[in-house]
């Protein structure tokens, strides 16, 4: 994985790209200078969290022939000062599936991801608590 990063506007605009030429904007908050023209990097860490939890659980159900007709996730994430560092003390997930399955069936899914595959997940759970919830839109 190799990830390049530069500054693009003062003071602290910055884009990042990958080997594949994907990019996105990060910045700062405007309490220290930034101008909200990207994420902040510890929004970035979640939004991960989100991505990588979600490519799991559907990777998951689509192995299982199980349909999944739409799909969304919420997280709350409240940081703690440890030190110099804010850190992740609780991260709460809402997912909601809509799709012919049973709960048992999104639950394992969800299971599975974050206690096993998510290495977002796998990253965080050494400072934060991570609990999800889920509901069957019909």
């Amino acid at each position: 994985m190799h990830i390049k990063l530069s500054r693009i506007e003062s003071p602290y605009v910055l884009e990042a790209t990958n080997e594949s030429g994907n990019s996105i904007l990060i910045d700062a908050s405007p309490e220290i200078g930034g101008k909200n023209s990207g994420p902040r990097p510890m929004e970035l860490l979640i939004m991960g969290l989100a991505g990588c939890s979600s490519i799991d659980v559907l990777m998951i159900l689509n192995k299982h022939r199980i349909e999944v007709k739409d799909y969304s996730v919420e997280v709350d994430a409240d940081r703690e000062k440890v030190e110099e560092a804010n850190l992740f003390k609780n991260i709460h997930l809402k997912f909601k599936v809509k799709g012919d399955f049973k709960e048992e069936q999104v639950k394992r899914a969800i299971d599975l991801s974050l206690e096993k595959y998510c290495s977002v997940a796998k990253t965080l759970e050494k400072t934060a608590k991570i609990t999800y919830e889920f509901e069957l839109v019909s």
